[in-house]
């Protein structure tokens, strides 16, 4: 199947100017003139792909920000419920031993537990690297790249 009149299979040539045309002025063009247009064309390329990258920020922006606050409501109502189970074990204590101890007790439970998260996220953050070690790998590479090696 041809391409329409005007219109290349990979949609390089301009509507209304058939290829032969095209080809004409490329040929007359200066090479000042071809590099100002490659230039041109790579800056409107570059300015579009810098367009959709931030209208797809913003839209996954939006989303984490709905996801965030629902994870906060389930963190508070987890909190709240922690807080009435706790209130709850603590006064079924209270009906086999004395209040004070009963409190002692659940008060002991919460800073076992208050000990292994510290200690799991500390480990845990002592893994994070400051420096995005790969990026920076690639980006190095990018010169390389550029120059065909």
């Amino acid at each position: 199947m041809s391409a329409p009149y005007g219109a290349s299979a990979h949609g390089t040539e301009q509507l209304g100017a058939p290829a032969e045309a095209r080809a004409d002025d490329v040929g007359r063009a200066s090479l000042g003139e071809l590099f100002s247009e490659i230039s041109g064309d790579l800056s409107t390329l570059m300015r579009q792909e810098v367009e959709l990258a931030k209208a797809e920020m913003k839209q996954e922006v939006a989303k984490t920000g709905k996801g965030a606050g629902m994870l906060g409501g389930a963190g508070f109502a987890g909190y709240m419920a922690t807080l009435f189970l706790s209130i709850a074990l603590w006064w079924g204590l209270a009906n086999v031993m004395d209040q004070g101890w009963a409190a002692l007790i659940v008060a002991a439970v919460w800073v076992v537990i208050a000990a292994v998260l510290f200690g799991t996220g500390r480990a845990t953050l002592r893994t994070v690297r400051p420096r995005p070690e790969r990026t920076i790998e690639t980006v190095q590479q990018i010169p390389d790249a550029l120059k065909g090696q």
